[in-house]
């Protein structure tokens, strides 16, 4: 089976948030993309330029509009869309995803040490590929991250410098993900 350590050869992921920046992720040093925006209409197109292009796209299935959060959509997006995986908040998603044979990762938003702990349980019991936590700004979080769980680690939110990448990744995150196209094709 795949895992995703061994999916990621750029440790910057493109985050895709709008449809502009789309042709940018494509032709970018980033081999895994994580595509924010869309709809039912849009997201096979999106997806479809992404994996033209090469890259393994994550599709963040709580952004793309007119999109039901049902095991149904999951099969729908396995069958028909056919992403590398799916990034989500919701852990029965995770569950559902995992059953149709998509890659996981779940989205954390570390508010507070509790919900950091509270995150890292989430995940123990359902077993996403990897987690996905924001704000990335954190590499101290981040260090204490890579002790609580085995799971790989990836920083996103707030990312806008190269310093910002190089000390999430020293801190051992597996990769950084932004949304910032200047920082698409730095080599890491």
């Amino acid at each position: 089976m795949e895992n995703i350590v061994n999916i990621v050869e750029s440790q910057i992921i493109a985050s895709v948030k709008s449809p502009e920046h789309l042709e940018m992720a494509a032709s970018s040093n980033s081999n895994v993309v994580f595509l924010l925006t869309g709809d039912l209409l849009t997201t096979p197109d999106y997806l479809n330029v992404l994996k033209s292009a090469g890259k393994q796209t994550f599709l963040h299935i709580d952004f793309i509009e007119g999109l039901s959060n049902s095991r149904n959509a999951l099969k729908y997006i396995a069958e028909v869309w056919k992403p590398k995986g799916i990034i989500t908040t919701r852990n029965t998603l995770i569950k559902y995803a995992k059953e149709e044979g998509l890659m996981t990762i779940q989205r954390i938003f570390l508010i507070d040490k509790n919900a950091m702990k509270k995150g890292v349980e989430m995940a123990d019991q359902f077993q996403p590929d990897a987690i996905e936590i924001l704000p990335g700004l954190m590499p101290t979080v981040i260090d204490e991250l890579t002790t609580m769980t085995k799971l790989p680690i990836i920083a996103g939110g707030l990312i806008s410098r190269e310093k910002e990448i190089h000390d999430g990744l020293q801190a051992g995150a597996l990769a950084i993900s932004s949304s910032d196209p200047k920082l698409w094709n730095i080599d890491v």
